[in-house]
């Protein structure tokens, strides 16, 4: 079978609404690299969309799916208590202690694990309000999308669901001319208070949900003092904050959650993706005091904490801590960083380069305004470097943003040659749009 014969065949069964984001396949996948049905190796700076920081199968993971699957395959959780949903819980407790007791609980996707953050605030607190931010991604079931930010997810979808409020994301390369960073969050958490007056009351407003480092929005990073006065207000006025880790957790941005640059301890997080290397697992972590709040019935599901999925998770996070998994996401962070600010010099296409440890993106705009962002360009780079071996992908509201989230795994030279391809071909591309403009 080849590649063009697969993607014939899922064209005539799946629908349209599944996109592709570059006509590509994969057969079998190690480490950093996956192989299509044609024999093409790739690169792969995508991870399953951060999922595969520890690689593509690694082999501890596999044994123990196997080994599990050959033991017991499911039982009902909320039924039957099996070991691998406990020791999986330890463990998470342990390397994301949450204050003095945490408690955990499973589910099967980021999607699912918000929705239940979202259940066990309003009833912690009794509140209904819910505050999110533009630009922010928390998944595609009803809460999900009415929580995310990006239209073009929501069309024709709704209506959504109630008491979810919208705010400004403190984005400083779009919003902070003028001002230094310290001048910029003293403004934007001026304006959260003033919200709390103007548009939802505090005693209405159970939790406050925000990516540290927003992934589908474009790889924008929370300023520091911003995230730690968010915090402060919280407590001052009891909203319990949520922080979704499911794209920065797990070694992502050189540590196990992005919130330890900060200083700060929600109350609630969610995490999936790179938990599991690609077993469908997630949870929703938080204080014990707030988890055991829910009342009984409410959460939970069929396949949450599933025993396989389970021992995939535990295996993903002892094989992360086998080979430093967060002095890996550090060392990639690095070098990505220091190579995407070294391509700016030589590109004025690039408008901004920002991220967290491994957690990196460029920003792709016309006549270096912010406010012009060039989603062609950024398509056409997505498809110039498929071609040359090397899968990226693209995010952010207007679609110009170029994320990396290779495996932390990835090899020195295989690094180099990815971003030698990207740089090779974002030049030639910006090249020919030059030509083409009269620049």
């Amino acid at each position: 079978m080849t590649s063009q014969e697969l993607l014939q065949r899922r064209n005539a069964v799946v629908p349209k609404a599944m996109v592709m984001s570059a006509p590509l396949d994969a057969a079998y996948a190690q480490g950093a690299t996956f192989v299509s049905h044609d024999g093409r190796e790739f690169i792969d700076f995508s991870g399953g969309i951060g999922v595969l920081n520890a690689g593509h199968c690694p082999e501890p993971v596999v044994r123990a799916i196997s080994e599990q699957a050959g033991k017991l395959m499911h039982t009902f959780f909320n039924l039957l208590t099996h070991e691998p949903y406990v020791l999986l819980a330890e463990k998470l407790v342990e390397i994301l202690p949450h204050g003095e007791a945490t408690k955990v609980m499973m589910v099967n996707s980021g999607a699912e694990a918000v929705e239940n953050a979202i259940k066990i605030a309003r009833q912690a607190t009794g509140r209904q309000g819910i505050i999110c931010y533009t630009g922010g991604f928390h998944g595609r079931t009803m809460m999900g999308m009415t929580l995310t930010s990006k239209v073009s997810y929501k069309l024709g979808c709704g209506p959504f669901a109630p008491e979810v409020y919208r705010i400004p994301f403190p984005d400083y390369y779009h919003n902070g001319r003028g001002l230094d960073v310290d001048e910029f969050v003293e403004q934007e958490l001026a304006d959260f208070r003033k919200y709390l007056s103007s548009v939802v009351a505090p005693e209405n407003v159970a939790a406050v949900i925000l990516e540290p480092v927003q992934g589908e929005g474009g790889f924008y990073v929370t300023p520091r003092r911003y995230l730690q006065g968010l915090r402060q207000l919280c407590d001052e006025y009891g909203i319990l904050l949520i922080l979704d880790e499911v794209q920065s957790g797990f070694g992502r941005t050189g540590r196990w959650a992005a919130y330890e640059h900060y200083g700060v301890v929600p109350d609630i997080s969610t995490w999936a993706k790179s938990m599991g290397s690609g077993i469908p697992i997630a949870c929703v972590m938080g204080k014990a005091e707030v988890m055991d709040k829910a009342k009984p019935g409410t959460i939970g599901g069929t396949y949450a904490g599933n025993p396989v999925a389970c021992a995939g998770a535990l295996a993903t996070i002892e094989y992360m801590q086998q080979i430093d998994i967060n002095r890996l996401g550090e060392e990639v962070g690095k070098t990505v960083y220091a190579f995407f600010k070294d391509l700016q010099r030589d590109c004025s296409a690039i408008g901004d380069v920002r991220g967290l440890g491994a957690m990196v993106g460029l920003e792709l705009v016309k006549n270096g305004d912010p406010n012009q962002p060039d989603p062609v360009l950024t398509s056409r780079l997505v498809g110039a470097c498929a071609q040359r071996g090397l899968f990226l992908i693209s995010a952010g509201v207007y679609g110009n943003v170029i994320r990396v989230l290779s495996p932390l795994v990835i090899s020195d030279e295989l690094l180099h040659k990815g971003l030698g391809i990207l740089r090779e071909e974002l030049l030639r591309l910006y090249r020919e749009q030059s030509v083409l403009a009269g620049v």
